[in-house]
């Protein structure tokens, strides 16, 4: 590996790092230690979303036209660095939240900085990126297994004595390493000609795509299906731990590991099967895990929920990476940045702000009087929505050969 691949891997795992450090055990955090709500908790997760809405106007309206990605990278963890040492001091949930939601509008940028400074320095991106942005996962996956196996933050023990809360930490410190780090890249300069306005920022040009009748309806399910989504995001750390799941944080990890794996053979399964049945795949992954999370416990049915999270693969890259394969494909050259805009401000934007809303309502209704959860009930309901989601598309999409060509060919690029 080169030294200019090494820094950008570096980058990208330390990247991914910070947020699987302290994100995955969010709810669970939340949940114990600050007395919140199901409906509080989803507040908090939905700073993503927010974050995803605004990120947009960060990177397309000043980024691109006046700072060096890589400068303005070390500038928004820094200052996330700072807002992740409140979220470690925070008592209560009234100064949690104000503190969560500025940092993920600062975070959520850098998602998209880091793929520019990626981007801008690799001479073919199409082959060498992937290899570099596998780093991130395996940040996420370490950070995951450190917090289970090596600071048992999340053991029953961990919980009750209010471990979780060094996430926070160390969130804070890898921010301020990556921060500091961030300025010794390579110079990504802004863009030195071409204009960006709204219309480019929100992918409003791509809005013409939804005239394509098929188009549509993928759009439509990509939206609905991020209320499942949201509910594992939110939901799975908090329903293993409370069920007496033994290191929850480096179990979820098989989902990131899964991930990997099926992304490496979605372009098989595209060419195989074509865009229609792939995704159909991805959606009924999505209701089978709620099913197994449903009916699988910590003891005698515990392989249910290792399989269930071990699914994230096939629920993930089927359903989201094979839909921006397809966006990509019926975009044209003239639209590509501004459908993939459009689509994940759609899906991780207004999609998944709804379904976070959703799960905190669902989990407050499903709340025990004596404490804890009927998780069966949280489960069920996700599980019959993306069955539901599934019907509708296979249903209403009709598939075009000339169009499963078109997304083969861009799987393969």
């Amino acid at each position: 590996m080169s030294l200019l691949r090494t820094r950008l891997s570096l980058m990208m795992f330390l990247q991914f790092f910070i947020w699987g450090g302290w994100f995955v055990t969010l709810g669970t955090f939340l949940a114990s230690n600050l007395e919140a709500s199901g409906g509080q908790i989803g507040m908090a997760f939905a700073t993503q979303s927010w974050g995803a809405i605004i990120a947009p106007f960060i990177i397309g309206l000043i980024a691109d036209r006046y700072f060096h990605a890589e400068r303005l990278l070390g500038v928004l963890h820094l200052l996330g660095a700072a807002l992740m040492a409140g979220l470690y001091l925070a008592e209560d949930f009234a100064a949690f939240y104000p503190l969560v939601l500025a940092y993920m509008i600062l975070y959520m940028p850098t998602l998209a900085l880091v793929n520019s400074v990626s981007f801008h320095q690799l001479r073919d991106p199409t082959t060498e990126f992937a290899p570099i942005r596998v780093w991130g996962t395996l940040g996420w996956i370490v950070a995951g297994l450190g917090i289970s196996y090596v600071f048992a933050w999340d053991s029953a023990a961990g919980i009750d004595a209010g471990l979780l809360r060094n996430t926070f930490l160390m969130g804070a410190i890898a921010s301020l390493a990556l921060g500091a780090y961030s300025f010794t890249l390579p110079a990504t300069p802004p863009r030195a000609s071409g204009k960006t306005g709204l219309r480019d920022v929100l992918g409003l040009d791509a809005l013409a795509l939804l005239k394509d009748r098929n188009y549509a309806i993928f759009f439509v399910a990509s939206v609905l299906t991020c209320i499942p989504l949201a509910f594992y995001y939110q939901n799975a750390n908090p329903f293993l731990a409370e069920v007496g799941v033994a290191n929850p944080t480096g179990k979820m990890t098989l989902g990131q590991a899964s991930e990997v794996l099926f992304m490496l053979l979605l372009p098989l399964f595209i060419g195989r099967f074509g865009i229609k049945k792939t995704l159909l795949i991805g959606m009924l992954a999505w209701a089978l895990r709620y099913a197994m999370f449903a009916f699988g416990d910590a003891e005698g049915q515990l392989y249910l929920l290792l399989l269930g999270i071990a699914l994230h693969g096939i629920c993930y890259d089927f359903f989201f990476v094979t839909g921006q394969i397809y966006t990509d494909a019926k975009a044209g050259a003239r639209f590509k940045s501004a459908a993939q805009g459009m689509i994940t401000l759609a899906t991780y934007g207004v999609g998944m702000l709804i379904g976070f809303w959703i799960a905190g309502r669902v989990t407050d209704h499903y709340s025990l009087a004596g404490g804890g959860h009927d998780w069966q009930g949280i489960w069920l309901l996700p599980a019959v929505f993306a069955l539901a989601v599934l019907a509708l598309f296979l249903i209403a999409f009709r598939e075009r050969r000339s169009h499963a060509t078109d997304a083969e060919r861009a799987s393969r690029a």
